[in-house]
């Protein structure tokens, strides 16, 4: 097995709205806001190479959207899933499994684009199974108020519409063991319905792909919660619940969100839960 971590672009999102209700006078000092209140954000997907299996963790945003609707997230940046698969000699067709993590735009979006003539929308990974599963897809297609600006239609409809949609199994409790892609799954509430972490072995390590129940080493601390969850207090628990984890069992976690950082490793302290190292991926993998 290989993994290879995949930079898709970044873009910017306000401070506020990433902290929720703590002060920026304390997020600032480890993401540091721009004139517009806005911090700097990644969409780093991540490829496991397993076999005859070529299996991609999210896909970032994607192009598709009109120039209005990216003008509010900043991009900046080399953008797109294409670019980052070809820089370790890999094209779109090659990919035989895309595994969502959730469908907001910013996970999702890469997984489908336009047609030729831009008529109408393909599957990006022509060759690839999708995975997610039945509670989040019901609850993306039918979207609170809250977050339908994140459920995008042209994201989730051309998907199921394919053919190439599975769904994988929900656990009774948080963990499923084993699941049909080779690695375990963490199924987390606080930030959408069932929300999908995979801890992935890897040379002996655990790695784990934190997606929004982690978006940045800033939110280490349990009470940095983003204004974007749905169930904030459900989130602070699942977050305790996974960083215990983490910290007891030497996890290393593989931050989609974090512009700067891209593994770190969390310790136990007297003050509960904080930040450990961090590390390039290649310098430790």
């Amino acid at each position: 097995m290989t993994l290879y971590p995949l930079n898709v672009g970044h873009f910017k999102l306000d401070g506020g709205a990433m902290f929720g209700v703590v002060p920026k006078s304390i997020w600032s000092k480890t993401n540091p806001a721009d004139h517009n209140n806005m911090i700097d954000i990644a969409s780093r997907c991540l490829l496991i190479e397993d076999g005859q299996r070529l299996i991609l963790i999210d896909t970032g945003m994607g192009d598709k959207q009109s120039e209005k609707f990216f003008n509010y997230y900043y991009r900046w940046g080399k953008q797109g899933v294409d670019n980052a698969l070809a820089k370790y000699g890999f094209h779109s067709n090659d990919i035989t499994d895309v595994f969502l993590t959730h469908l907001h735009f910013d996970h999702c979006g890469g997984a489908i684009r336009w047609n030729n003539g831009k008529t109408g929308y393909q599957t990006t990974f022509k060759n690839a199974t999708y995975w997610s599963n039945k509670n989040h897809w019901a609850w993306a297609k039918t979207p609170n108020q809250r977050e339908r600006a994140s459920f995008l239609d042209e994201n989730i409809r051309p998907i199921e519409e394919s053919g190439q949609l599975q769904f994988i199994e929900t656990p009774e409790g948080n963990l499923l063991k084993n699941s049909p892609l080779g690695f375990d799954i963490f199924f987390a509430d606080g930030h959408t319905e069932k929300q999908m972490i995979p801890m992935i072995e890897y040379k002996g390590k655990k790695v784990c792909f934190m997606a929004d129940l982690l978006p940045t080493a800033g939110h280490v601390s349990l009470p940095f919660v983003m204004g974007y969850d749905t169930r904030p207090l459900l989130t602070l628990n699942e977050k305790e619940e996974f960083l215990n984890w983490a910290a007891n069992h030497d996890y290393y976690l593989f931050l989609e969100h974090d512009a700067h950082h891209e593994l770190i490793t969390v310790k136990p302290t007297a003050k509960g839960i904080r930040l450990g190292e961090t590390h390039l991926f290649n310098s430790i993998f």
